[in-house]
């Protein structure tokens, strides 16, 4: 029997709410229809899910590989599935443009975030379209673009936060264990073969090649394209709710308006590919 779902875009640029289907309990037919959505509109909504921690996992597993982080696989473990904790003792940390974790050489093509405690105000998330960010560029910049490469890093902040939790016994170890990745600036998507302008303004270190002033001003400029609020869709939490998105054409940040109320989320990622240029697969 065939899933009816009903798939309602919400904006003109990506991002659709689904309903008719029930995660928990989703079979073959219904992950068709919800890849299919995924593919089409980016990220995903659906309400009153409420998804135990099974439920995800075994969600997550049909995109692929369940991601383990990597500095908690450098030590040995094997959790995909993580909370994110925001509190008056834990501020939030993830509200700047970025997709998830480009400082390794194949970050996660797909996450899914589940809403266990929402407060009162605030705390919504926004994504960003990357297949429209490289869309609205013109063809003399698409066509230099697309023979630069940028290096993602995990940033200053980053370690920064990690020796205020876990001190700075293993640092040393784990920047040299994790020194970053270079990723083409444009990115082919291997399933939908659109190309999209891979900037992970969290994350983005450099331009290969350039000098230091040139690349400074270019990162700048290119974190600069997902402000555009054509390029972009914003969800107000409620719990119980999935957000699914694909990491390879999406930036998304996790506005920090509700501190210091508290919000917690529980989030996994699937295993990716190598971002790749690829001409041959773009659509006639």
């Amino acid at each position: 029997m065939r899933t009816r779902a009903d798939v309602q875009r919400c904006t003109g640029a990506l991002g659709a709410v689904v309903d008719g289907i029930e995660l928990e309990s989703i079979d073959d037919d219904g992950f068709r229809v919800l890849h299919d959505a995924l593919m089409e509109h980016q990220v995903l909504f659906l309400r009153d899910q409420h998804l135990t921690d099974e439920g995800q996992l075994n969600l997550a597993t049909r995109f692929g590989t369940p991601s383990v982080y990597p500095i908690s696989k450098h030590f040995g473990g094997t959790q995909a599935l993580h909370e994110i904790v925001d509190n008056p003792d834990s501020p939030p940390d993830a509200d700047g443009w970025h997709t998830d974790i480009t400082w390794i050489p194949t970050p996660p093509k797909v996450a899914i975030l589940c809403a266990l405690e929402i407060p009162p105000y605030g705390g919504d998330t926004m994504w960003a379209d990357l297949y429209g960010a490289y869309e609205r560029l013109s063809g003399p910049l698409r066509d230099a673009f697309a023979r630069l490469q940028v290096r993602h890093t995990q940033g200053p902040e980053f370690w920064e936060r990690f020796t205020r939790i876990a001190g700075t016994e293993h640092l040393d170890e784990l920047q040299t264990a994790f020194p970053g990745a270079v990723h083409p600036l444009v990115r082919t998507h291997p399933v939908t073969g659109r190309n999209a302008l891979f900037v992970s303004g969290m994350f983005m270190d450099s331009v290969v090649g350039m000098h230091p002033d040139e690349s400074a001003w270019l990162v700048s400029w290119l974190r600069a394209r997902v402000d555009d609020p054509n390029v972009q869709v914003r969800w107000r939490w409620q719990v119980g709710d999935v957000a699914i998105w694909d990491e390879r054409c999406t930036n998304h940040r996790a506005l920090s308006d509700h501190y210091p109320q508290d919000r917690r989320m529980r989030r996994c990622t699937i295993d990716g590919e190598a971002p790749a240029f690829t001409p041959s697969l773009a659509p006639a």
